[in-house]
C-alpha cells in the first residue's frame, strides 16, 4: 500500500544563499468509491485509513445509515489510485442505484459531483441536546490536537479531525490532505467503534464550511471546536441543527457562534459570536 509520507529532494533559498536537502511531504492519491461494482466517487486523499474513509464518506453521503449496511469492502491499490470496493445490503443497493453520479474531487472538495442546489445545502440531521462543556474542556481538547498529529509533524500540510470526550480524552483522530477527508476518516472510525457521539466534540483544524457541519450532524456530536474561522451559512445550518459552533481558537481562547448554552458561562446577548478567554 502506498505510504502517507514522501520524502523529496529540494533545493532551499533562504538568507541569499542556495541549499539541498530534502523534505518530507505528504502523499495524494485517487481514492474511487464503488458500491456494488459502480463507480460513484473519486476522491483526492491520504492513503491512509482508508478502511475508516470508506465508511465515513458512506455515512456523511446517506448512502448508508450504519456501518454494517456495507456487507463487505475491499481495498484494491491501482497502478493510479486506490478502489474502495463496498458491497451493499440488497435494500441499499436500489438506493445507491438511483444516486449514483461519477465526479472526480479535487484535494478538499466537499461537494463535487451535486447534480443540484438544494442538495449541496440539505439541512443537517437535528443533533440532540448532548452534555454540556467548560470553556477549559474545550482548550484541552483542542491543545491535545497537534500532539497526535503524526503525518503533520512530518509535513505540516495536512488536516485533522478528532473526537474527545470527557471520560477519555482524545478518541480517534484522522489526518489527510483534504479536510473533508479527515472529517470522513473520523466518522468512519467513530462508526466501526461503536462510539456515542452525543458526549463528545468533534475537533478540527480547518475552517468550519457547511459541508464540515452536515458531517459532523451526521456523526451525531453536539459541538464542533475549529482553529478557524466558519462560514456564514455554516453558522446558520450549525444554528439550525442545534450543534454548538465554537471556532477560532487560540491559546488565549475561542468565540462561540452558535448555541453557546452548551458551553458553561457562555451568556446569550445581542452580538453574533460570543467570546470566550482563557
Amino acid at each position: 500500500m502506498r505510504e502517507p509520507v514522501h520524502q523529496s529532494r529540494r533545493k532551499v533559498w533562504r538568507d541569499g544563499v542556495f541549499s539541498d536537502g530534502a523534505r518530507l511531504i505528504p502523499e495524494e492519491t485517487p481514492l474511487a468509491l464503488t458500491y456494488n461494482g459502480g463507480t460513484y466517487a473519486v476522491m483526492m486523499g491520504s492513503p491512509e485509513d482508508l478502511g475508516d474513509f470508506a465508511v465515513g464518506f458512506s455515512l456523511s453521503e446517506g448512502i448508508v445509515q450504519a456501518a454494517d449496511e456495507i456487507e463487505t469492502l475491499d481495498i484494491v491499490e491501482l497502478d493510479d489510485g486506490i478502489e474502495l470496493r463496498m458491497w451493499l445490503r440488497p435494500d441499499r443497493a436500489e438506493r445507491i442505484a438511483e444516486r449514483r453520479r461519477n465526479i472526480a474531487g479535487p484535494t478538499g472538495c466537499g461537494l463535487c459531483g451535486l447534480d443540484s442546489i438544494s442538495e449541496a445545502v440539505r439541512p443537517a440531521a437535528v443533533v440532540r441536546a448532548g452534555r454540556v462543556f467548560s470553556p477549559r474542556e474545550i482548550m484541552a481538547a483542542m491543545a491535545a490536537v497537534a500532539p497526535l498529529q503524526e503525518i503533520n509533524h512530518q509535513t505540516r500540510a495536512v488536516h485533522a479531525a478528532a473526537f474527545w470526550t470527557g471520560a477519555r480524552g482524545i478518541v480517534a483522530l484522522r489526518e489527510d490532505v483534504g479536510r473533508h477527508n479527515a472529517l470522513d476518516k473520523l466518522a468512519g472510525a467513530l462508526a466501526r467503534d461503536k462510539v456515542n457521539a452525543s458526549e463528545g466534540m468533534v475537533l478540527l483544524t480547518s475552517r468550519v464550511s457547511v459541508e464540515m457541519v452536515q458531517k459532523t450532524a451526521a456523526i451525531g456530536a453536539p459541538l464542533i471546536a475549529a482553529v478557524s474561522a466558519p462560514t456564514a451559512l455554516a453558522v446558520r445550518m450549525a444554528d439550525a441543527a442545534g450543534i454548538t459552533l465554537a471556532a477560532i481558537a487560540r491559546a488565549d481562547g475561542f468565540e462561540i457562534f452558535t448555541h453557546p448554552e452548551r458551553v458553561t458561562g457562555a451568556v446569550a446577548g445581542k452580538e453574533s459570536a460570543y467570546v470566550v478567554v482563557a
